[in-house]
C-alpha cells in the first residue's frame, strides 16, 4: 500500500510539474505579446518561439503517465489490484479536458 501510495505522489509531482511548465509558458507567451502590441522592438515571432515549455510540459505529463502505469504493472505482479486506479483516471481525464 505504501508503495502505490508513493506512485501515487510521484505521478501528482509529474502532473504538478507539467502544468506548472504550461502555464508559465502560456504567461510568458502573454507578455511577450504584450510587449509586441505595445511597439516594442522584437523579433516578430518571439512569443511564438516560447512554446518549448508547453511541449516539455506535454511530455512530462505523458512520462510521469508512462512511468505510473509501469509501476503499476509492477506492483500487479506482487499483488492483485485494479489498475484503474482513481488518480490514472484523473490523469486521463485531465488530458481531455484540458
Amino acid at each position: 500500500m505504501r508503495t502505490m501510495m508513493a506512485a501515487d505522489r510521484t505521478l501528482m509531482a509529474w502532473i504538478r510539474t507539467s502544468l506548472s511548465m504550461l502555464s508559465f509558458d502560456f504567461t510568458i507567451y502573454k507578455v511577450l505579446q504584450g510587449f509586441q502590441d505595445a511597439g516594442r522592438p522584437m523579433r516578430e515571432d518571439a512569443p511564438r518561439n516560447v512554446g518549448f515549455l508547453a511541449i516539455a510540459g506535454t511530455i512530462a505529463i505523458v512520462m510521469g503517465t508512462i512511468e505510473y502505469w509501469q509501476t503499476l504493472r509492477q506492483l500487479r505482479m506482487l499483488e492483485h489490484f485494479r489498475l484503474m486506479q482513481p488518480t490514472l483516471i484523473m490523469v486521463r481525464g485531465r488530458g481531455r479536458c484540458g
